[in-house]
């Protein structure tokens, strides 16, 4: 089961507090832990991990948004404009204080968007589903939202498993435009309501820690 805390900034790695002063014209996201995995800001702290991880090219096809090749001036770019908005809320995914990954929720046309990355040294162990599980619960629990919206390639069955396990049900087919290879691809859409995360929310509840 995947239950996600609220802690404090005192909490999290040494390092990560003064970087996150630094950043705080951006406006204060909640850091939410899980049995393994602590979501929070994402900070310029993040800037090597993220060259290394989503400049492989086998994560950013499977986004809509990272280039590639993916640079420290993309990362930064990133880090500078999230969680500016109202809707938007961007956290970084830490692992044992390192960071492997990137989540977030944020408003579209047709209502919230959840959408995740794992570096591919992390794939196949369950922290997209743990990512995923804490996400939603934190989106239904404490953001309000009645309805997630979410997609993947429909050459990444892994992605689709994660969001069918955590109770999304596939609503259509739709070409996407995918920047890392500067053409359009097919996305699994899928879609989770309220009343159907309340049925299914035995898997945990999120924790918020800050």
């Amino acid at each position: 089961m995947t239950f996600a805390t609220e802690v404090s900034t005192s909490d999290l790695t040494p390092n990560l507090t003064p970087v996150l002063a630094r950043d705080a014209k951006a406006r204060r996201v909640a850091v939410l832990k899980t049995d393994r995995l602590v979501l929070r800001a994402p900070s310029h702290a993040d800037v090597p991990a993220m060259v290394a991880l989503a400049g492989d090219r086998r994560v950013a096809e499977n986004t809509t948004r990272i280039p590639h090749p993916y640079s420290a001036e993309d990362a930064e770019g990133f880090i500078d404009s999230v969680n500016r908005d109202v809707g938007e809320t961007v956290f970084a995914i830490e692992l044992d204080g390192a960071l492997i990954g990137m989540c977030g929720i944020d408003l579209r046309r047709d209502g919230a968007e959840l959408g995740y990355w794992l570096g591919v040294p992390f794939w196949g162990r369950g922290y997209a589903t743990e990512t995923a599980r804490a996400m939603i619960d934190y989106a239904f629990g404490k953001l309000g939202h009645e309805v997630l919206h979410s997609g993947a390639r429909v050459s990444n069955p892994a992605s689709r498993r994660v969001l069918e396990k955590c109770g999304f049900q596939w609503t259509s087919v739709q070409l996407c435009r995918i920047r890392a290879i500067n053409s359009a691809a097919p996305i699994d859409r899928f879609r989770l309501d309220r009343r159907l995360w309340a049925s299914l929310k035995a898997w945990g509840r999120e924790r918020q820690v800050a």
